[in-house]
C-alpha cells in the first residue's frame, strides 16, 4: 500500500498484538510514527515554534508525503526565525508538490516579504489572494495591510483597510502603527479617534502605536494626554512598553534629564531597552554623565550588547575624548563582543540585493562606485558638504569623507540609479539607524535625480521627496 491510513496501521498492529508473536506490533507502532504525516507535521511545527528551524527543515526534507500543513509549518518557521529569504524560496517551490497557498501561507509569506522589503513579490501574492478569494480571509488581509505598511506603502495600506469587508482591532492597530512608523503621526491619531468614535476598544498594542506616533513626531504634550487616557479611560494598566514609549518621547525631544527622572519614577524596573533609549539620547544631545549612568545599568542588565559599546565610544569621540573612545572600543574587543554589521537591502527585478558598508562583491560594483563619484560631484554643486562629524574616529577629513560615501544605504541607492528607469521609486531597508550624513545626502539625491526614495531603518521610515523628508528632520 502506497499511503496506508491510520485505520490500516491500527488493523495490522492489532493483528500482531493478538497473535502468538506480538513483537512486530511494537516495531510497526514506531514505524507508523515515523511515516504518519500528522505526526511529522507536528514535529515540523514544534521545531519551528521553538526556533529550531534547521531541525524543522531536516524533518521536512525526509518526509515522503507532504501536505499543505507541512509547507505552512516550515515556511512559517523560517519567517518567525529571521530567515525571510528561505521562507520565500520555499513558497516558490510549493507548486512542485502540486499545492496551492491558503490563508495561513499568505500570513507567513507577507511577513517574510515585509522583512525583506520584497514589494514586487508581495504585490503578486496580493493579486493571487484576490484571484482565489482569500481577500475575504480576515487574517490574510490583516497580514497584507501590515505588509504594505512595513514596506512604506501607506497609500496601499489605507486602500486595503478601506476595502475590508470585515475588520477587527488588529486591522485598526496595524494601520495606526503603520502610519506612525512611516512618520504620519497626525494621520495615525486621526484613525485612532475614528476607531474610538466607532466604539472599538483599543488594545495595549494600539496604544503603543499611538504613543509611538506622538514620540516620532515630537508631540510631547499629546503623548502624555494619551498615556493618562490608557488607565483613566480604558482601565488598561500601562505596561513596560508604554513606559518605554514615554521615555522615548522625552528623549527624542531632547528632554534627556526629564527622561532620566521618568525612569527613576517608573512603577516597575526599567529594562535594557529603556536604558538604551536614554543612552542613545545622551549620545545625540551630548550628556556624558547621564550616559555613564545608563551604561552602568546596561552592563548589569545586558553586558554583551555591541551597540552600547559603540554608543559610548561615539559619545566620547564627539567630545574629542579619544582616549576614552579607544578604551570603549578596546574593552569591546577584550570582551569578545562583535559589532552588529550594518547592511541595506533593495529589490530589483524580483531579486533582493544586499550591501554592506564599502561592499564591492556585487557584479556591478564598478558601475555602482562610478555612480557614487558622480553623485558626490553633483551634490557638491548643490552646496553639500559631508557631515564628517558623524565619523567618530581620529582620522583625516578626507578619510572621513570616503567612509561616509561608502555607507551601505548609499550603495543601494546607487545601484537603483544605475539599473532602474528614471523616475522609478527606490526603497531601501537598513538594519541600523540612518546616519545624519546619509539623511542629508539622500534628501538631496531625491531632488537632483527626481526620485522618491524610501529608507526604512531600525526604528522608522524616511520618505524622501524633492529634497525633503517625511520625518521633518526629527528622528
Amino acid at each position: 500500500m502506497k499511503n496506508p491510513n491510520t485505520f490500516t496501521w491500527n488493523a495490522i498492529i492489532r493483528g500482531y498484538a493478538e497473535s502468538e508473536n506480538p513483537k512486530p506490533a511494537i516495531e510497526l507502532y514506531g514505524l507508523m510514527h515515523s511515516n504518519s504525516v500528522f505526526v511529522q507535521n507536528s514535529l515540523v511545527h514544534m521545531y519551528a515554534s521553538c526556533g529550531q528551524y534547521q531541525s524543522a527543515v531536516k524533518v521536512f526534507e525526509v518526509m515522503p508525503n507532504r501536505d499543505l500543513v507541512t509547507w505552512n509549518s516550515v515556511i512559517n518557521g523560517f519567517a518567525l526565525n529571521g530567515k525571510p529569504s528561505e521562507a520565500l524560496a520555499l513558497y516558490q517551490k510549493m507548486d512542485l508538490d502540486g499545492l496551492k497557498p491558503d490563508g495561513f501561507t499568505m500570513v507567513s509569506l507577507f511577513s517574510a516579504c515585509s522583512k525583506l522589503g520584497a514589494l514586487a513579490l508581495g504585490r503578486r501574492a496580493h493579486v493571487y489572494m484576490v484571484k482565489v478569494g482569500l481577500d475575504k480571509n480576515l487574517h490574510s488581509v490583516n497580514a497584507l495591510l501590515d505588509f504594505y505598511a512595513k514596506c512604506g506603502c501607506t497609500k496601499d495600506a489605507k486602500r486595503v483597510f478601506n476595502e475590508m469587508v470585515e475588520r477587527n482591532v488588529v486591522s485598526w492597530t496595524s494601520l495606526i502603527v503603520g502610519l506612525a512608523v512611516n512618520g504620519y503621526g497626525s494621520e495615525a491619531l486621526k484613525y485612532f479617534k475614528q476607531m474610538e468614535a466607532e466604539k472599538w476598544l483599543p488594545s495595549e498594542i494600539t496604544f503603543v502605536g499611538v504613543l509611538y506616533a506622538c514620540s516620532h513626531c515630537g508631540m510631547v504634550d499629546e503623548g502624555f494626554r494619551y498615556f493618562d487616557k490608557i488607565k483613566q479611560y480604558y482601565g488598561i494598566v500601562p505596561q513596560i512598553e508604554h513606559h518605554g514609549c514615554m521615555v522615548d518621547l522625552l528623549a527624542r525631544a531632547g528632554k534627556v534629564k526629564q527622561a532620566h527622572d521618568y525612569i527613576q519614577q517608573m512603577p516597575m524596573q526599567p529594562n535594557s531597552v529603556i536604558w538604551r533609549t536614554l543612552l542613545g539620547a545622551c549620545t545625540k544631545f551630548g550628556h556624558v554623565e547621564l550616559a555613564e549612568v545608563a551604561r552602568a545599568k546596561l552592563l548589569h542588565l545586558e553586558p554583551k550588547h555591541s551597540g552600547d559599546y559603540v554608543l559610548m565610544s561615539n559619545l566620547y569621540a564627539s567630545e574629542r575624548r579619544w582616549s576614552d573612545a579607544h578604551k570603549a572600543r578596546k574593552s569591546m574587543l577584550e570582551e569578545g563582543v562583535a559589532k552588529i554589521r550594518g547592511h541595506s537591502l533593495v529589490e530589483l527585478g524580483n531579486q533582493v540585493h544586499e550591501f554592506h558598508t564599502g561592499d564591492r562583491t556585487h557584479p556591478q560594483s564598478e558601475e555602482i562606485y562610478a555612480k557614487l563619484v558622480e553623485v558626490t560631484k553633483r551634490l557638491r554643486l548643490e552646496g553639500h558638504v559631508a557631515h564628517t562629524g558623524h565619523v567618530y574616529a581620529d582620522i583625516e577629513e578626507e578619510e572621513k569623507e570616503n567612509a561616509l560615501v561608502h555607507h551601505s544605504e548609499k550603495i543601494a541607492v546607487a545601484l537603483m540609479l544605475v539599473c532602474s528607469p528614471p523616475g522609478t521609486p527606490i526603497r531601501v531597508f537598513n538594519n541600523l539607524r540612518i546616519c545624519g550624513d546619509c539623511h542629508v545626502v539622500i534628501k538631496l539625491m531625491s531632488k537632483v535625480y527626481g526620485r522618491e526614495i524610501t529608507v526604512r531603518d531600525c526604528s522608522r521610515f524616511h520618505h524622501f521627496r524633492d529634497g525633503s523628508c517625511s520625518c521633518g528632520d526629527y528622528w
